[in-house]
């Protein structure tokens, strides 16, 4: 899961980010709306956490405007307005869910999980793939009913991987769905962050090739 979170307040902002990427999401962050529409020209996120009360342009205007241009993306809005019509207008132009501040992170993320199982149409927390089953809430994976233990950047990976099964997915797919801005990773940084999670998936149903000149190809072995 990668969010885009639009946030004037820095001190928020940071202890966001600090939670997101402790619990193995990474999370980028600016601070405007116009810096927002800047990035969305060229990067894509799996969901937007936006503060409707924005310096220059706001929340409203800038959720509007990606409602209006067709972009699906789910955006969880963070107001201090309590009042239910404030609410309920959010809603109406837009959003798929807000939280009021203040709030504990810990709900912000249970949130965000929640959106992204709606808007990938999973009824359950768990994926399955044969005899592996990947536990994104609690970032676990478990192949013939015992726990495997993976480091956060082989989460990352696998998530990609298997929301893509039986698709190529590219190296600058990788880029965009497990690196933050921060991040400068290379290719054969890619490859060996996949080699290992190759190794870490031995004896699991699930098998990733390698489809030379074009990226990697995640199947299900039967």
């Amino acid at each position: 899961m990668r969010v885009l979170l639009i946030e004037d307040n820095p001190e928020l902002a940071e202890a966001i980010a600090e939670y997101f990427r402790h619990q193995g999401h990474p999370l980028d962050w600016v601070n405007s709306a116009e810096k927002a529409e800047s990035v969305l020209q060229y990067q894509s996120f799996d969901m937007l956490v936006l503060d409707i009360n924005l310096p220059g342009k706001n929340g409203d205007q800038l959720l509007k405007a990606m409602r209006k241009r067709g972009d699906p993306t789910p955006v969880l809005v963070l107001t201090a307005r309590s009042a239910i019509d404030d609410r309920v207008s959010v809603l109406d132009l837009g959003a798929d869910d807000y939280l009021v501040k203040p709030f504990d992170s810990r709900e912000l993320m249970a949130r965000c999980r929640a959106l992204l199982r709606r808007e990938r149409g999973l009824a359950s927390n768990e994926i399955r793939c044969g005899n592996l089953v990947f536990q994104p809430d609690a970032n676990r994976v478990l192949i013939n009913g015992q726990e495997v233990e993976f480091r956060q950047r082989e989460i990352q990976l696998l998530e990609c991987f298997l929301r893509d099964l039986d698709h190529i997915v590219t190296k600058e797919k990788i880029y965009q769905r497990v690196y933050t801005f921060d991040e400068a990773p290379t290719p054969n940084a890619v490859e060996q962050n996949v080699a290992r999670l190759r190794k870490k998936l031995t004896g699991s149903s699930l098998v990733i090739k390698t489809v030379r000149g074009l990226g990697y190809l995640a199947h299900v072995d039967d």
